[in-house]
């Protein structure tokens, strides 16, 4: 009776929990588009940026430059870096226990520290100035523990019977990672960097000390922008285009669901071939 009471309060909590997680969420993203949506006129979509029209499409276009050279930068490092741990090293080896502890510590730093050692190192000692390339530089060191461990977990759920099998049938075990395993653990890889994505898309402490703050369409990687993210910041702490930066809350919204409805397409199509 004791054992019953207790699950039945369990499963209460657990969908209170529910409920009330979907209820803010639908909360946030109503009270954006009520606020956002009628201030989404055509001008706020110009070219430039001025002080009458303070246009997001800047904003935009660097969003996307800076996410796709910090994901270069940060995927291919973080998958191959969880390939060897789990491929290559052996386990029980204890510099590989420091490294996934280390991984697990740099995953929980704020991200404002990140922006601090981002100008220091990369805006300051290198010389970049606050530019895209210091930016997306800070961003993929930011993001690099999350894709690191999202992949190396996505491989080791890789059964051993596929790997055994490899072997069995010749296959060296370069050729197992990548014909058979990376395919396998494509859909939780996938998953790990569309949170990283979301972290670089939502980003504004670590972007304003290395990137800067300037409005404008760069002309090179070595000039200095603002993303959507830091682009509302502004707008709302100016305090004298709120309402635009309501506007710009519904457009972040939008590349946000995008990217996760682009990203389980993804995931579901490699699941099938899998």
């Amino acid at each position: 009776m004791i054992k019953k009471n207790s699950e039945r309060m369990l499963a209460a909590l657990t969908w209170t929990a529910a409920v009330a997680t979907l209820g803010v969420l639908l909360y946030l993203i109503v009270f954006i588009l009520i606020r956002g949506i009628p201030y989404l006129k055509p001008s706020l979509f110009s070219l430039t940026y001025t002080s009458d029209n303070v246009s997001l499409t800047p904003a935009l276009i660097s969003t996307i430059i800076i996410t796709m050279l910090s994901l270069a930068i940060a995927v291919p490092l973080g998958i191959f870096a969880a390939i060897y741990l789990t491929e290559y090293a052996r386990r029980g080896n204890k510099a590989v226990t420091l490294v996934r502890k280390t991984t697990e510590t740099l995953a929980g730093i704020p991200s404002i520290v990140y922006g601090l050692f981002g100008m220091l190192f990369f805006v300051t000692t290198l010389g970049w100035g606050f530019s895209i390339l210091a930016g997306a530089f800070t961003l993929a060191i930011m993001i690099l523990p999350l894709i690191m461990r999202t992949a190396e977990e996505a491989i080791l759920a890789v059964p051993d019977l596929w790997r055994e099998g490899a072997f069995g049938l010749g296959a060296g075990r370069l050729r197992t990672v990548f014909l058979i395993v990376l395919p396998a653990a494509t859909p939780g890889i996938l998953a790990g960097i569309t949170l990283a994505v979301g972290r670089i898309v939502g980003e504004t402490a670590a972007l304003i000390y290395s990137a800067g703050t300037v409005p404008q369409i760069p002309a090179t990687l070595l000039q200095s922008a603002r993303t959507l993210s830091v682009h509302m910041f502004a707008l709302s702490s100016e305090g004298l285009h709120v309402d635009q930066g309501y506007a710009t809350a519904v457009v972040l919204l939008m590349v946000v669901i995008l990217i996760n409805a682009a990203s389980a397409g993804i995931a579901r199509s490699f699941g099938a071939k899998t």
